[in-house]
């Protein structure tokens, strides 16, 4: 049976976390499995190849850009490879256009197109442990590309689809996927199972265990993902396929820190007023998430958006020149709000999720700004000093600290 591991920066920072990592694939090795390893830059060496480029060029160009990051996996799965070898396992170390990977011929955020398997599949037919940089790939020009932070989930889970892997396995420093973050809520439960759907929810919503193109990619190919600590401890959490089981109505609680709002009041209320406010946005590839388009008198309406931090000055601006054919029209921002949302696939088929959400919210005298739903989200948008008071408030109101067979159904009949 074929395991993919991929050991994120954290697991490989120093010299002893490199060692424990080896032992730890040796002993999947020793299970009998075959193994094939992915592996990030060392911790924080991403971030000191930025800022050099920055202290080099105000703008890197993105194709250079590309190159130097590339270089911090270079230095890991040498290491990893190095330390495998010392302890009698045969490893090879492999850089993305070794394998190859190809990837799109785009820099800073470019996407796998194949992976070919021959000389992977003919180490683990050997017995050695093919060692592979993450992060990274080669277009179809021979330049090195890389596929974004995160973007070594997406080469694991893109090697395990190539290889038909048993699992994929992503090690790092947490235990797998917590009910919502222990560091806000210490009484946060480990997940032990949760559905494709779940994990793409809870990535989108501001969760940061896994890269959401990984999931996504996961779940096209059905392929098992075991998010687990490179430490050991437990089995972590499995993401698969729901298979009809039984689930908890609430699976967990996530937030994101990184939400502006844009608020535009008075808009003339004819059929072009969305598209007039938000194709600008949209042309400066600036994505936006929540939008909320509200009636008001007189042939007016309100609208408002958010969209990520980073972008809001940017957006806020090229939204207000877009209002400037419409005096009257006021164009707001507010870049201090949080979006914390509720996730779970038994939403589909019980009422009642909404109303205990809003109850909850409201004892704690947190006001609700923006709604957005989907089959198995609510998504609530909120000032951000509410951030802390309002993940604890819903962790409790659908006891989450319980494990899931103790967690009581809301009350509600089930919506058929």
């Amino acid at each position: 049976m074929i395991i993919v591991q991929k050991y994120g920066g954290t697991s490989v920072g120093s010299v002893e976390l490199i060692k424990r990592a080896a032992d730890r694939i040796i002993a999947c090795k020793a299970q009998g499995h075959e193994v094939a390893v992915v592996v990030s830059a060392m911790g924080l060496e991403t971030d000191r190849l930025v800022d050099l480029a920055q202290a080099i060029q105000a703008r890197p160009d993105p194709r250079e850009m590309d190159v130097l990051l590339a270089a911090g996996e270079q230095v890991s799965i040498a290491l990893v490879a190095m330390a495998l070898k010392e302890r009698g396992c045969n490893a090879r170390s492999y850089l993305a256009d070794q394998v190859p990977i190809h990837t799109e011929a785009v820099h800073s955020r470019a996407r796998i197109t194949h992976v070919e398997t021959e000389r992977l599949r003919a180490d683990l037919a050997a017995g050695i442990v093919p060692v592979v940089a993450g992060f990274q790939g080669v277009d179809a020009h021979g330049n090195v590309t890389t596929l974004g932070r995160g973007g070594s989930d997406t080469t694991a889970v893109a090697i395990a689809v190539a290889l038909g892997a048993a699992e994929c396995q992503i090690l790092s420093d947490v235990a797998g996927v917590y009910t919502t973050d222990p560091r806000l809520v210490p009484e946060a439960q480990l997940v032990q199972r949760v559905s494709f759907e779940e994990m793409l929810e809870l990535a989108s919503q501001g969760s940061k265990i896994l890269q959401i193109r990984a999931v996504e990619f996961a779940a096209k190919h059905r392929m098992p993902l075991r998010v687990m600590s490179s430490a050991g401890g437990s089995d972590g959490t499995l993401i698969a396929d729901d298979e009809g089981m039984e689930a908890p109505l609430v699976s967990g609680v996530a937030f994101n820190g990184d939400e502006a709002e844009i608020l535009v009041t008075g808009v003339p209320h004819d059929p072009g007023a969305g598209y007039r406010i938000l194709q600008p946005v949209s042309d400066a590839n600036i994505e936006v998430d929540m939008i909320v388009l509200t009636a008001a008198d007189a042939g007016r309406m309100d609208v408002s958006f958010t969209v990520h931090r980073n972008d809001y000055h940017s957006a806020l601006e090229r939204v207000r020149e877009a209002m400037k054919a419409h005096p009257e029209c006021e164009v707001e921002g507010n870049d201090r709000v949080v979006k914390i949302s509720v996730i779970g696939v038994g939403m589909r088929s019980h009422a009642g999720i909404a109303t205990r959400m809003f109850a909850a919210l409201a004892r704690e005298g947190i006001n609700v700004r923006t709604v957005s739903t989907s089959e198995i989200k609510i998504s609530v948008l909120v000032d951000e000093a509410h951030l802390q008071r309002g993940v604890v408030c819903l962790h409790e109101a659908f006891e989450l600290a319980q494990p899931p067979e103790q967690r009581p159904l809301l009350p509600g009949r089930p919506v058929l």
